[in-house]
């Protein structure tokens, strides 16, 4: 092979390099994370929707209006008056309609069976929501090398959810239960929002390239992202507590504020016949745990807050402020609701504002570890 001259000029004959291929950072197709994101806030908007739903179902007394489960064929409402009436014949039977609506005719009846019969149909929807996109994206091999797991995990914790509301509703159709317990409803709650948390937390994942998350991390904040772990999780257990609230409607007892009952710590916080089920069934006890929590809360974001104000990033002290903003809204609804007595659309925009806040903390959660780069030129997204 002959040599070439040190100073030859290279001409368009000359073979070039392989551009180096990617890595396994950017393997796949392009558009899988965006679609995937796209199908993931559709089912973040539909489980909100569910959990809105829930709570207008809880709130009309809805709840045991179906007293049967049936996953595929109960999607289908009665279609005449004999089907009614034969519902109506199935809920004359259980404790809630003979102890607190023995009164109730078909009409008030069929009231109540739609707020039920639209919740169970919004999960049965955000099921097949799931299940249609999960098997596109795995039939068509779009989903990125990791994410197969997590998305199946939110297919299996819905399952897991239309279980225990079945174990929910149950628990109010027999004995001398007037509504469902109260700690499964937690429960159910607890599990909505976990789905939600996933959900919210997945999209914002795949709202930036593996490698941008890479370079991202580097610059994250660790303690700044502990405290706001921290802070998550007490959301979280104060979202339980004011399922358990919910649950023996203790947000219609006590209506003054800051006092209950014109007392710091009602009389009746402790009732000896009850033991441990105070936490559950003694409705002074269980909203004053409630409020003490909030104030903990509240008191613990603005110390997060404070902490985020230091942060170099200026998206990531913008995701505070809006965190902040969102639980100030949410105590003030809080403290409406409690003033009162929780009547419907008060409690439901307390609700809503709790599905807000969560995801706005998990928001800042996701800012605080893997925080947009910022240098001299403005933010890079």
């Amino acid at each position: 092979m002959a040599r070439r001259p040190v100073f030859q000029e290279v001409t368009e004959t000359t073979p070039r390099s392989t551009p180096p291929a990617g890595g396994m950072i950017d393997a796949g197709p392009r558009g899988a994370r965006g679609a995937i994101r796209i199908w993931l806030i559709v089912l973040f908007v539909m489980v909100a929707a569910m959990i809105a739903l829930g709570g207008a179902t809880r709130l009309t007394g809805s709840g045991l209006s179906i007293t049967e489960w049936k996953p595929v064929t109960g999607a289908i409402p009665p279609m005449d008056q004999a089907a009614w009436q034969a519902e109506f014949d199935k809920y004359r039977q259980i404790p809630q309609f003979q102890l607190v609506n023995s009164d109730m005719d078909l009409a008030s009846f069929k009231r109540i069976y739609w707020w039920e019969w639209s919740h169970r149909l919004l999960g049965r929807l955000v099921g097949l929501a799931w299940a249609a996109g999960f098997v596109f994206f795995l039939a068509t091999r779009r989903i990125p090398v990791g994410w197969t797991p997590r998305l199946l995990l939110l297919g299996v914790l819905g399952g897991a959810q239309g279980a225990i509301g079945w174990w929910m509703v149950h628990s109010g159709l027999s004995g001398e239960m007037v509504r469902v317990a109260s700690y499964r409803l937690a429960t159910h709650l607890g599990l909505a929002f976990a789905i939600l948390g996933l959900i919210a937390w997945y999209a914002l994942a795949l709202s930036r390239s593996e490698a941008a998350l890479l370079r991202a991390r580097r610059a994250g904040e660790a303690k700044l992202f502990s405290m706001t772990t921290g802070l998550m999780h007490l959301a979280f257990v104060q979202i339980l507590l004011g399922a358990l609230v919910a649950g023996i409607d203790a947000g219609r007892m006590y209506t003054g504020w800051p006092t209950m009952g014109g007392e710091w710590i009602p009389a009746e916080i402790w009732d000896a016949t009850l033991g441990w089920r105070n936490f559950f069934e003694n409705p002074a006890l269980v909203q004053f745990i409630h409020r003490m929590t909030g104030y903990l809360l509240a008191a613990f974001a603005v110390v997060v807050f404070l902490r985020a104000r230091r942060s170099p990033h200026p998206v990531t002290r913008g995701a505070y402020v809006a965190m902040l903003a969102a639980l100030a809204v949410q105590v003030l609804l809080g403290i409406m609701n409690v003033l009162h007595a929780s009547p419907l659309p008060l409690a439901l925009a307390h609700q809503i504002g709790a599905v807000a806040l969560f995801t706005l903390i998990l928001r800042a959660r996701h800012h605080a570890r893997y925080p947009f780069e910022t240098s001299v030129r403005g933010t890079v997204r």
